[in-house]
């Protein structure tokens, strides 16, 4: 037998340093407007989880003397109506809009993927039922629908957050169906069913993990527009509500004041247009790396 060195046998799980700057050189080369979203997204984090040592003042606090400054070296990005620093409320409102788009992501994803998978696996009358449901809610526009589910339960940021997660739903709901339709008559889902698999166990061991590319892709891609959906909530006041920062909400108020401080309303509309593009270009990329007919030879 052969001895192996422990030190080796430690290494081997770790990714060496020359395979991460290949990847990003490789990145680079291929896509460099998927490494400007994934940028723009690593600092989104970076503000979200920083916040506290981020922001110079605290984003609620009330400075009368100092209402409606322009932008300037003591307030970046001006102050509001009540001398606010938007600086600091625009960092602290990324808490709110990001964070809410991935709580939706999150719930609408797991969700649908479930009832997706269950769907394509079960089929028949269950099935059926499942994709007019979806069908229906597919057919009415997401913002309204969004907008209606938003009134009916309460302006609110979480009541927003469940009104837009509902409306997402059906997208991972055909999304997963389609990939357990195409998986399910597979070699390994076949030998499973022989053995005596449960639908379950075929869905826990083989579908969702043969499944989570394009899944990833959609929920990466989803996210530019459920901030863009969040915030168009919280604009028309079914969103988060004052004092919350919030980008929607910020943008809401400066609109009164946009012909004479234009500031108030612009950074926070930047934060969002800078948000959405992030995500759609770090999707892209994502789905030309996961699908191969789709590279650059």
């Amino acid at each position: 037998m052969v001895a192996i060195n422990p030190e080796d046998q430690s290494a081997a799980g770790r990714v060496p340093k020359r395979s991460r700057l290949h990847f990003l050189w490789y990145l680079t080369r291929r896509s460099p407007l998927t490494l400007v979203g994934l940028l723009i997204i690593t600092l989104l984090v970076i503000m979200i989880v920083g916040a506290p040592f981020i922001a110079p003042y605290d984003p609620n606090k009330v400075m009368l003397s100092a209402r409606l400054m322009p932008p300037s070296a003591a307030h970046w990005f001006g102050t509001d109506e009540v001398g606010r620093d938007l600086f600091s409320r625009v960092i602290y409102g990324s808490r709110a809009s990001c964070g809410a788009a991935f709580m939706i992501v999150l719930i609408s994803m797991s969700i649908g993927v479930f009832l997706g998978c269950l769907s394509g696996i079960v089929g028949g009358v269950f099935d059926s039922a499942m994709m007019r449901i979806m069908d229906v809610v597919l057919a009415l526009p997401a913002l309204v629908l969004a907008m209606a589910l938003a009134a009916a339960l309460g302006p609110s940021l979480f009541n927003s957050m469940l009104a837009v997660a509902i409306v997402r739903i059906p997208a991972y709901v055909r999304l997963a169906r389609g990939q357990t339709l195409s998986l399910r008559e597979r070699v390994f889902v076949k030998a499973s069913r022989t053995f005596g698999a449960s639908n379950l166990y075929i869905l826990r061991w083989h579908m969702l993990p043969n499944a989570l590319s394009p899944l990833i892709v959609q929920a990466t891609l989803d996210l530019g527009g459920i901030v863009l959906i969040a915030a168009a909530l919280s604009f028309i006041g079914l969103g988060a509500q004052p004092p919350t920062a919030e980008w929607g909400a910020l943008v809401s108020s400066g609109r009164s004041f946009i012909l004479d401080q234009w500031w108030y309303g612009t950074f926070p509309g930047l934060a969002i247009l800078v948000t959405a593009m992030g995500c759609n270009l770090l999707g892209d990329g994502i789905r030309d790396m996961l699908d191969p007919r789709l590279g650059t030879r």
